[in-house]
């Protein structure tokens, strides 16, 4: 911890982190598209191996995330607690503080960045493509929940208008959780176009 404290924009200029962003907008995994992916590729062959070694992969994931973290929080003199988990097939990296709203951003763009730095820290150490997800504050847990309700809104709007409804432009968490939300409904999505204008689009029945 250094001795005297610091603003985060005096150690991160929070531009250059949202650049980021669209910086690895070409090494980036779309996770939409990832699931999907998966859902094709389940093979039936040592299962009980392959899961252990990619829980431990996961596990170093997020240790070496965790670590990564913890230092950008020491030099920035921040407080934040950091736990460690594993949801499904990612790592998941979480921040717990009071003091933590300039690593969040006003609509988490600044996340979203740190996310991405955080990722390529992983892939450095490792030489794997990291799909670790990063949360501070709770912010990703309550975004959560406000698409889920959405993305029901809109499955609800366009089974009673029978009209394909498309969202704005959002990030590869956020349609994620939109399609899944629409497909609960019973209804289709697709996401359409390049990043970072890529948006959901729902579909009525038939």
């Amino acid at each position: 911890m250094m001795g005297q404290e610091q603003e985060l924009s005096d150690v991160v200029d929070t531009e250059d982190l949202v650049d980021v962003v669209d910086d690895l907008d070409d090494d980036a995994v779309d996770d939409d598209a990832v699931d999907d992916e998966d859902a094709d590729d389940e093979n039936d062959g040592d299962e009980d191996e392959d899961e252990e070694e990619d829980l431990n992969s996961l596990e170093e994931e997020g240790e070496i995330a965790a670590d990564y973290i913890e230092g950008l929080l020491d030099i920035a003199d921040l407080d934040g607690d950091i736990d460690m988990d594993v949801e499904g097939d990612r790592a998941v990296v979480s921040v717990v503080g009071a003091t933590l709203d300039e690593l969040v951003g006003d609509e988490g763009e600044v996340l979203d960045a740190l996310q991405e730095l955080t990722r390529l820290a992983v892939h450095r150490k490792t030489g794997v493509r990291a799909r670790l997800m990063l949360d501070v504050g709770g912010f990703r847990a309550r975004r959560r929940t406000e698409l889920a309700e959405l993305g029901k809104s809109i499955a609800a709007e366009v089974s009673r208008t029978g009209e394909p409804k498309k969202l704005r432009a959002m990030s590869p968490f956020e349609r994620k959780i939109i399609h899944d939300a629409v497909a609960l409904a019973g209804l289709r999505s697709e996401s359409e176009g390049e990043e970072p204008d890529r948006r959901v689009v729902v579909f009525p029945v038939g």
